[in-house]
């Protein structure tokens, strides 16, 4: 399932994401938005393994219920009605990928959007469940009016992260108009 072509940040996580998880593996979609990521974790994870999927709003749970519904992985997730800032209320178990898709609910409310305080605190979460040689993506939507805001505070954020313990690499199109999402992978050490 791994992108061909350097098309977008989303395809780029990816292409990591399908290099460290494995079945049996435990996973969490920050951000579930219309459950395209839940779906390609569960099918990663196999009949053994756990993806839990995050999200503020209904719609998403109810379009990403239908998704892995239809497709016969519902069995395999855990759908939480809540913000990724809340993911040690609900994991209690070491996970092997936390991905994060930033931004707005496509096709939803573009007034709904994640916010620099709870996706840096989901962050810090998602690395303290994740496991050695586990990593963390981001994909930061950042061509809305709090995007910019929010892009800056977690780039800083990562920054910081001890060099001992996490690999931080970050990645972004340079030559595409209209702000394209950059990619940021967290590997822990």
């Amino acid at each position: 399932m791994a992108a061909k072509y350097l098309t977008k940040a989303t395809d780029l996580a990816k292409n990591f994401i399908v290099s460290v998880l494995k079945a049996g593996d435990v996973a969490i979609d920050a951000t579930m938005g219309n459950g395209n990521d839940t779906v390609f974790l569960a099918e990663l994870v196999g009949e053994t393994g756990k993806v839990y999927a995050f999200d503020i709003q209904e719609r998403a749970l109810q379009q990403t219920e239908i998704k892995l519904s239809n497709q016969q992985l519902i069995h395999r997730t855990e759908l939480i009605h809540s913000g990724h800032e809340n993911m040690r209320q609900y994991i209690h178990e070491e996970v092997s990928v936390v991905m994060f898709n930033l931004g707005y609910l496509p096709k939803g409310d573009h007034h709904i959007v994640t916010k620099a305080h709870t996706t840096i605190e989901g962050i810090k979460q998602g690395l303290a469940l994740l496991k050695t040689n586990g990593i963390l993506t981001l994909a930061i939507y950042h061509g809305h009016p709090e995007g910019l805001g929010e892009k800056e505070a977690v780039l800083a954020f990562v920054k910081t992260l001890n060099q001992k313990l996490f690999n931080v690499l970050h990645m972004e199109f340079i030559n595409q108009a209209n702000r394209p999402p950059i990619l940021v992978v967290i590997e822990k050490k």
